[in-house]
């Protein structure tokens, strides 16, 4: 019997564009070995990432709250954690599903916020998701 396929959960608001990338580049070093779920704080977002070829996706607060404890790993912008961010679409109880959720989270340094991470990378997103996926996924979804 074959061991169920990890569950990566994308995070993204407004355009969903930064969603969609990721998940073009997950899709490129996994192919279906993974299920990718796009989550977008509204319905445009989620269009878009399922465009770029999430096998499933969800719109709004109640999708990301239900979705986010059962995800393997969760993937998104500093945003996603912050209540109120992305121009108020990352509602207080979403950051909060997303922040509480018993999964690995991978939290690009990206953000539209008054707020800086000290130390953190300005490289620009695709050598961030890079990084991403080839640092910090790779240890957390064992395929044989």
């Amino acid at each position: 019997m074959s061991e169920k396929r990890k569950t990566i959960c994308i995070v993204d608001g407004q355009g969903g564009g930064i969603g969609s990338f990721i998940i073009k580049r997950l899709k490129e070093v996994y192919g279906e070995s993974v299920e990718i779920v796009a989550l977008g704080t509204n319905a445009i977002a989620t269009s878009q990432m399922l465009k770029a070829k999430a096998n499933r996706g969800a719109s709004g607060e109640n999708a990301i709250v239900q979705t986010v404890p059962k995800a393997d790993v969760i993937i998104g912008a500093m945003g996603v954690v912050l209540a109120n961010a992305m121009m108020g679409e990352v509602t207080p109880k979403m950051a909060a599903a997303i922040a509480t959720s018993p999964a690995p989270k991978l939290i690009l340094p990206l953000s539209q916020e008054n707020i800086d991470v000290v130390g953190a990378s300005s490289m620009p997103l695709p050598h961030l998701v890079d990084e991403l996926i080839d640092r910090h996924l790779k240890q957390l979804i064992d395929i044989a």
